[in-house]
């Protein structure tokens, strides 16, 4: 193919993805597009500089007129009308069966953050997904087989490509690495729409980590271009953001304004908003400083006005609702563990159902019952609760910023377990591994990220320790990072490899004084 050059191995079945017309399809939206990633992502500097000197977030002058002008976003479409649980996980062969076969009814099919995204993985997803929509799709591990279930409605598969700051060095174009973004999306949609629209779907997808509206501007371009290229209807495409960085918090309407022929509506995260948090105001001292993440609630002040304002925003212009994650995975060995686990889960999706969330997120099979419950307690015959219009929710900027308000504490138990679950992650994702079961927990990179950089932004302001008075310093983290690894060591399964590599990124990500942007682009330079 003129001017696309792969560098990763071409393994079984590789050569069904990566044919020349897609690869063609692929260079088309690279070449067309990637000025204009290069470009949003410079923005993205630019706002952190002045974010760094002094500057603030607040809902832009310039776009007033699409927040006090009239209009709506594309009618549910086909399979997204009902939202009420959707299942999240990597696309390895077995997390697709599963997921289909769960009883939720989208799937959110991750190649971004709960995949480790290794050459292999990457196109093996794509294979997997075209497997999944043929039901030509196996799998057998320990001797237990899987496959698809043959007379059930399976869940609505919506891709999650990756953001819009990774490449995928595995595919040069004209020399130049190619937009992961592009990647994923591109050999998704051009294998698997007309396979999608054919079983009366569309080609589905989830946005992660836009930072602003023309972002979303750019994908809406990137889609009209992908239907027009390949004679899809315009408008088949559909999309849901996931606002999950601190300035998409302050553009909702538009984002989906950009999209609103493509839209689907807007997800409302947790740990990479979080993170964003940490990320956009670091150089601002006390004042954004957040407590340990497991002390910070979905009802602190600051999260519940985002999450208030985005249901708000969706439902005044049409769009779904998509509530957060329940990552707990329940035990087959710990009833009391179960037991409290779920009545979490369920005062969560209590929550969100009561507020007006159309649906949410979850992360084990075992979940989906009670989610289901909960919005079946709800929503009962109806899809949805678009008609639920939250027209009392009054949210402004200062809200969405006070993360002074946060209660909790810093303690060593808590730097602890960010060091001990960041070491376990990112061995993991070193392995290949991007979905990660971590103390009963579904963690994926977004859990690494809150981790490191809440080490990070404690040690920047001479945090003391609660429970042991202690001052959180390098040499301090330093230790406990011994410390912990040393516990990790002693425990069936230990690779000495993977965990060398983990310590030396975490290390590199949460001591350095410069801080990363993403944690994923030093790992992703060290994987093959």
């Amino acid at each position: 193919m003129d001017g696309v050059e792969i560098r990763g191995p071409l393994l079984e079945r590789f050569d069904e993805i990566l044919t020349p017309e897609a690869l063609g399809f692929v260079a088309t939206l690279q070449r067309e597009f990637d000025p204009r990633r290069r470009e949003l992502l410079a923005a993205r500097q630019a706002r952190q500089a002045d974010l760094s000197a002094g500057g603030t977030l607040d809902f832009l002058p310039e776009t007033a007129h699409v927040r006090e002008s009239e209009w709506r976003v594309a009618p549910p479409a086909p399979g997204l009308e009902d939202r009420r649980v959707e299942i999240t996980g990597p696309v390895d062969r077995k997390m697709t069966i599963n997921a289909l076969n769960s009883g939720a009814k989208v799937w959110l099919a991750d190649f971004e953050d709960a995949n480790a995204p290794t050459w292999e993985n990457t196109v093996n997803g794509q294979i997997n997904l075209r497997d999944a929509l043929d039901r030509a799709i196996d799998f057998t591990a320990g001797g237990k087989s899987y496959a698809l279930r043959p007379d059930e409605e399976l869940a609505t598969i919506v891709v999650r490509p990756r953001g819009w700051h990774l490449t995928e060095k595995h595919v040069l174009v004209d020399g130049e690495e190619a937009s992961g973004s592009l990647v994923d999306f591109g050999l998704y949609f051009f294998h698997c729409a007309r396979r999608q629209i054919d079983k009366g779907r569309g080609p589905y997808f989830y946005l992660p980590k836009m930072e602003s509206h023309l972002e979303a501007r750019l994908w809406n371009d990137v889609f009209v271009r992908a239907q027009e290229l390949l004679g899809v209807p315009r408008g088949t495409i559909r999309a849901t953001v996931l606002i999950e960085t601190y300035p998409a918090a302050f553009e909702m309407e538009e984002i989906l304004y950009e999209l609103r022929e493509h839209s689907a509506g807007l997800n409302a995260g947790r740990w990479d908003y979080l993170f964003s948090v940490i990320k956009k105001f670091r150089t601002r001292g006390r004042e954004f400083l957040l407590p340990e993440r497991n002390a910070v609630t979905m009802t602190a002040p600051f999260m519940r006005a985002y999450t208030e304002l985005l249901v708000r925003t969706c439902h005044k212009r049409g769009a779904h609702a998509i509530g957060g994650m329940a990552a707990f995975i329940p035990s087959r060995r710990d009833p009391e563990v179960n037991k409290i686990a779920l009545e979490k889960v369920r005062a969560d999706k209590t929550r969100e159902s009561g507020d007006g969330f159309d649906g949410s997120w979850v992360a084990h099979p075992d979940l989906v019952p009670i989610c289901r419950e909960v919005f079946d307690g709800v929503l009962g015959d109806r899809p949805n609760q678009l008609d639920r219009l939250r027209d009392d929710v009054r949210v402004t900027a200062e809200d969405l910023l006070a993360v002074s308000k946060t209660p909790g504490q810093i303690t060593e138990a808590g730097l602890r377990n960010n060091v001990d679950v960041a070491l376990r992650y990112l061995a993991a994702w070193m392995g290949g591994l991007g979905a990660v079961a971590i103390h009963n927990l579904m963690e994926d990179a977004a859990t690494a990220e809150i981790s490191r950089s809440q080490i990070w932004q404690w040690i920047h302001n001479d945090i003391q320790l609660a429970d042991t008075g202690a001052v959180v310093t390098k040499d301090l983290v330093q230790r406990i990072i011994e410390e912990e690894l040393a516990k990790i060591a002693s425990e069936p399964g230990y690779d000495e490899n993977l965990y060398g590599q983990a310590k030396a990124l975490f290390t590199e990500v949460a001591l350095d004084d410069d801080f990363a942007e993403f944690l994923t682009l030093p790992a992703y330079a060290r994987l093959p």
